[in-house]
């Protein structure tokens, strides 16, 4: 096996994988640079997170390979791939998935508490995280007496506390309105862009995906330029990996 590209802190080759023998995604490959934000973008049922679940090594893949900053993914033990997942990788999705037991800020800080950071150092790095988010003040709170839009933010704080090489974002602002996603995608990209994170953003809606650098559009699990996604007939000359992030390309 030959490591891609210094260049690209994640890449995936040929990756495929099925559900119970339906396919998931087939022949996906994709380099991302460090710093970059991406975006898979698609409709429902497209192949997104189950990209993002085998890119972070959550899913092992069927067939193909995946790396992270030079190292196989895919042939990595199960206790290895979840060693990476809570060292060098974020994850948010559609639900904040807070304990509902423990405060705001112990939801934030989890990821620094769990590795054994010092609890003052963990609690005062986690406050500075909401507070970029704008809800510093509802630190000692629990869960249950926030908002949704709230609670996602907290999310999105515990997915950036650790600064992650990764953050894997599978539509984190489906349930906001269009106030609050803008609000957090902007605290997603600049701290992408100012701490060097790498940003996989899934999302069908096309104002989401726009805050990316680059689309990799997906149909039926295929890269949509592939033209077995595309169909008979279809054109499929788009270069994989250069559209730009617009849901109609």
């Amino acid at each position: 096996m030959e490591a891609p590209p210094d260049s690209d802190v994640l890449c995936a080759r040929s990756v495929h994988y099925s559900h119970d023998g339906s396919p998931g995604i087939a022949g996906v490959s994709v380099g991302v640079r460090r710093g970059e934000v991406l975006a898979v973008t698609g409709p429902r049922g497209s192949g997104k997170t189950t990209l993002l679940h085998c890119l972070g090594g959550r899913l092992v893949p069927r067939d193909g390979e995946v790396w992270f900053d030079g190292v196989p993914v895919h042939s990595m033990g199960a206790l290895a791939r979840e060693r990476l997942r809570r060292d060098r990788f974020g994850w948010i999705g559609p639900e904040p998935a807070l304990l509902p037991e423990l405060t705001v800020w112990e939801n934030a800080a989890l990821p620094l508490l769990v590795a054994g950071t010092a609890h003052r150092t963990a609690k005062r790095t986690a406050c500075e995280w909401l507070d970029r988010l704008d809800i510093g003040g509802l630190a000692r709170r629990r869960p249950g007496a926030l908002t949704r839009a709230e609670a996602q933010r907290a999310a999105l704080a515990r997915a950036l506390v650790h600064e992650p090489a990764v953050v894997f974002a599978d539509e984190p602002t489906a349930p906001l309105h269009r106030a609050e996603r803008a609000v957090l995608l902007r605290t997603l990209t600049t701290a992408a862009r100012s701490h060097g994170i790498t940003v996989v953003l899934a999302s069908h809606d096309e104002e989401t995906a726009a805050a990316a650098d680059r689309c990799l559009p997906l149909l039926d699990g295929r890269p949509a330029a592939d033209p077995a996604a595309a169909g008979p007939g279809a054109p499929g000359d788009t270069p994989e990996g250069q559209t730009a992030c617009s849901l109609s390309a």
